[in-house]
């Protein structure tokens, strides 16, 4: 291995030349205490950053080796240093001069959520950091004397103070330790008490605004029902008390702007562990929840809805159903099947974004336009029989149907951000207001066999772009909103539990990898998704990148988010 006086010399040996020379300095060097890869040189100085990282052994570093013990511990670690090194790197970054990125020190920005991320790894033997710099220039010329200032002065200082255990604040690491912990414990009491979520009291749920998720200031701490009230002993903060919603149905119900989609957001990103001081460290949900919703014009291939659709006017089949322009109720009934085949135990639903028509039909409809001629079966009738026969809870907002109460088991209003368990109150008023008996058709559990096919093979005058061949596949990641894969869209703005942009990029390089390596024409689409979870669990993000080596800028998704990617990847 070279050393860090290797990697001076050659930066001597390169000022003022042309910019493709920076990519004589790839390969390892060895400094006092970490070695440092420069791992891909960027074209240009106005190109994507040079990513780099830095190798630090366990040893050095001098972390507890309780930090270490298991995934759960070496996650919490790794987002705790990577917000550590972020926070040193940004008093550095662009204090190198010249054109275009040329001086830039960036790494994941980590929000509220605690993310398994490419920007930090714990192995058995080394803490590894990833993260990217914008090699100096002056116009396209090499200016070495700025990138051996990064190199020599700016990162020496950065990774003493964000990586070894002695310069850090052991306290606030502890208690992201021992948080996490608890978190875990929580998760686990969860099943054994057959609840759904737990939500801690004193928490916090309003969040600082609606591009913001830090939590608000001065607002009202959550405190938990007395019926619905529970203690919890955790391993470390001791007696906890909150909120145990049950397996089953819940009704969240009240007046606009008293709290509902507050607690049901809440809720749906209780599926992550968050950060101390978050407001949310405590509200935790079941970890396969699934957050549904109507997608208008979404793609839907070979589902089983007929569980909800059935008898079409034109004779359409909906035991495999295939649309590329779904309607509301359409993309709503395929989006719980998939569910289903995801793995979901609860899934979480509120009224305003749900398609009417699919959700209820009120006694005075069911009148006029006769079941026999309604091919939907609404949600209503289905929610009692998916927990009863598929072991499916469900939580639901609700603000204009009544009919929701009369198959609730709890129901929760909120009333200026208190809630009130009221389930007693509601059952007695549906006693004095019953709905008509009208039977739904047989429950049968989805059989849907969707085998994922790739698109055909290039063939001359067919239009199509080498870009679009399997192996040539390119992906470009569009925020949290979605990517494209060759010259297809894949759109995910309403899978509302990815938390982060990194994660919508794990899932463009995991159906990159699928249709390179696993669409074949005879694995099924959970087969294929299984795989990729598989993989995932067992080596980590680097899977998905065809070797040993990763850059900065993946997180993990969760496989219900893989799932509603190769749910969304329209193909023949």
């Amino acid at each position: 291995m070279q050393q860090s006086a290797d990697l001076q010399e050659l930066l001597h040996s390169i000022h003022r030349k042309s910019y493709p020379a920076y990519k004589s300095l790839r390969g390892a060097y060895q400094f006092h205490n970490y070695v440092l890869s420069i791992d891909h040189v960027q074209g240009d100085p106005f190109a994507s950053p040079s990513h780099i990282s830095i190798r630090i052994p366990r040893k050095t570093a001098g972390f507890p080796e309780a930090y270490c013990k298991d995934s759960l511990t070496r996650t919490t670690l790794s987002d705790f240093l990577t917000r550590q090194f972020e926070q040193q790197v940004s008093h550095f970054t662009f204090r190198a001069k010249g054109s275009g990125k040329s001086g830039l020190i960036s790494v994941s920005h980590c929000g509220q959520e605690v993310l398994e991320r490419s920007a930090c790894e714990i192995t058995d033997k080394d803490i590894i950091a990833r993260f990217f710099i914008g090699f100096p220039a002056n116009g396209r010329t090499i200016n070495a004397p700025e990138l051996e200032k990064i190199l020599f002065d700016f990162l020496p200082i950065c990774v003493q103070k964000a990586f070894l255990y002695k310069n850090l604040n052991a306290k606030k690491l502890e208690e992201a330790i021992f948080l996490a912990e608890d978190q875990a414990y929580i998760r686990e009491q969860l099943k054994k008490e057959a609840l759904a979520a737990f939500v801690a009291d004193g928490s916090v749920l309003p969040r600082e605004s609606g591009i913001s998720s830090r939590p608000m200031k001065d607002s009202i701490p959550f405190r938990s029902p007395e019926t619905l009230r529970i203690t919890m002993e955790l391993p470390h903060k001791g007696t906890i008390t909150g909120m145990g919603i049950p397996e089953g149905i819940t009704l969240i119900v009240g007046g606009g702007y008293h709290g509902k989609s507050t607690l049901l957001n809440a809720l749906e990103l209780g599926v992550y562990n968050h950060i101390p001081g978050d407001g949310r460290e405590y509200v935790i949900t079941n970890e396969t929840a699934l957050k549904l919703r109507s997608e208008d014009g979404r793609f839907i291939k070979d589902v089983d809805i007929s569980l909800f659709i059935n008898d079409l006017p034109n004779k359409k089949d909906t035991s495999c159903f295939s649309t590329e322009d779904a309607s509301g109720s359409t993309s709503q009934a395929a989006g719980i099947i998939e569910g289903m085949e995801a793995g979901s135990q609860v899934f979480l639903l509120d009224e305003d974004t749900s398609a009417t028509n699919f959700m209820v039909r009120d006694p005075f409809m069911q009148q006029v336009v006769s079941r026999e001629k309604e091919p939907i079966t609404p949600f209503l009738e289905r929610a009692r029989e998916l927990y009863q026969k598929a072991g499916i809870s469900t939580i639901l907002v609700a603000g204009s149907s009544g009919a929701f109460f009369h198959i609730a088991d709890t129901v929760i209003q909120m009333d200026s951000y208190h809630p009130l368990d009221i389930t007693q109150t509601a059952k007695t008023l549906c006693s004095q207001y019953p709905l008509p008996q009208n039977p739904a058709p047989e429950f049968h559990f989805p059989q849907s066999f969707r085998i994922m096919t790739k698109a055909a093979s290039t063939t001359p005058g067919s239009g199509r772009r080498d870009s679009d061949r399997p192996d040539r596949l390119k992906t470009k990641v569009h925020g949290k909103d979605g990517f494209s894969i060759g010259r297809q869209e894949v759109d995910l703005r309403y899978i509302e539990q990815i938390v982060d942009t990194e994660q919508t990029a794990s899932l463009s390089l995991l159906l990159k990898y699928a249709a390179e390596h696993l669409i074949d024409g005879k694995r099924t689409l959970p087969e294929i998704a299984e795989y990729l979870i598989r993989e995932l669990n067992q080596k980590g993000l680097v899977f998905f990148s065809g070797g040993s080596y990763i850059p900065c800028g993946y997180a993990m998704p969760r496989a219900q988010e893989i799932y509603s990617c190769l749910n969304r990847y329209r193909r023949p």
